[in-house]
């Protein structure tokens, strides 16, 4: 797989409901908190304000716009901001299973959104990344994000059999579509915008293909093209830490996840990941996670469930 594919398949973002907002006339409508889920929006027609708590500036929302609310922020759309909200939960029924709500008779306004949750401890890789309100504007040609959408508002409106799971793989092709797109954004940090620099996204792409390898910056450098000095620098400055910090905090978090899922002993996770002894992963899962692998695994069995998916999209 490639590295974005890596991170998303790591963190498992799961769909928990996807649905379709028709709105009318005058009409401003209050989101909860979203329980730490990304939220995924996309306008089919019409046009709105977006206003995120904690976000000084709105953002104008026009047909064939995309927003991803990467922090679960409570959230307003409005057709006009000075209006007085109404709670969506007021609006949406807490037992619906997805299809479009018409709110203030409709006809002058559509949505489609999904949320997503993320597993495990490392979601922070990707989320430390991106601003409060990614705004993907529709002005240009996003054909790519475009179809998903417009099949999306298809199936929530017919309810048809098999729909649940189509909308859901919709969803997460919306999802990352979004993403693809915001990694265009230039100057910005991090893994998520290195992958578009041909030599820096090449090395990680070495990592995420083989992390057992011994790689050393020479290495690394000779598959960027570059040469040692040039590269780490590069490498810092596009993605904010250096190459073997990059590659350690990829390993430990492919380890977790093997922790939490495998049930190998940490010997043999240790081998699979290049260490040639368990005490020099241990050191250096501790370093990075923050606690001994064993400690990691005994965490992962005390924890509740993940909260509960009845707020209103």
């Amino acid at each position: 797989m490639d590295p974005l594919s890596d991170v998303l398949s790591l963190l498992k973002p799961r769909n928990y409901l996807s649905a379709g907002l028709e709105a009318g006339g005058d009409w401003a409508i209050q989101f909860p908190d979203q329980q730490a889920a990304i939220k995924c929006g996309a306008v089919v027609s019409g046009r709105c304000w977006l206003s995120v708590e904690g976000v000084d500036d709105a953002v104008r929302l026009d047909a064939g716009d995309c927003f991803l609310l990467p922090r679960g922020r409570p959230f307003r759309l409005a057709s006009d901001l000075g209006l007085p909200t109404v709670d969506a939960r007021t609006i949406f029924s807490p037992a619906r299973t997805g299809g479009i709500t018409t709110h203030n008779g409709g006809g002058d306004f559509l949505l489609v959104s999904s949320r997503f949750a993320l597993s495990g401890d490392h979601a922070g890789i990707l989320l430390r990344m991106l601003p409060p309100i990614v705004h993907i504007r529709g002005d240009s040609d996003h054909s790519a994000l475009r179809w998903p959408v417009e099949r999306m508002m298809q199936e929530l409106r017919q309810r048809r059999p098999g729909g649940f799971l189509i909308v859901e793989h919709l969803a997460h092709m919306i999802l990352i579509e979004a993403l693809r797109l915001h990694m265009g954004a230039r100057d910005s940090v991090g893994w998520l915008f290195a992958l578009t620099d041909r030599q820096i996204g090449a090395a990680i792409a070495a990592m995420h293909e083989d992390p057992a390898h011994a790689w050393t910056l020479q290495t690394l450098a000779e598959r960027a093209g570059m040469s040692r000095s040039t590269f780490a620098l590069k490498f810092k400055q596009t993605v904010g830490a250096s190459p073997l910090d990059y590659l350690t905090r990829w390993r430990m978090m492919l380890a977790g996840d093997r922790l939490m899922h495998s049930g190998d002993p940490v010997s043999v996770i240790a081998l699979a990941l290049g260490y040639e002894s368990e005490s020099a992963f241990s050191t250096a899962f501790k370093r990075v996670m923050g606690c001994s692998p064993r400690q990691y695994s005994r965490r992962l069995e005390t924890d509740s469930p993940a909260q509960g998916e009845r707020e209103a999209a």
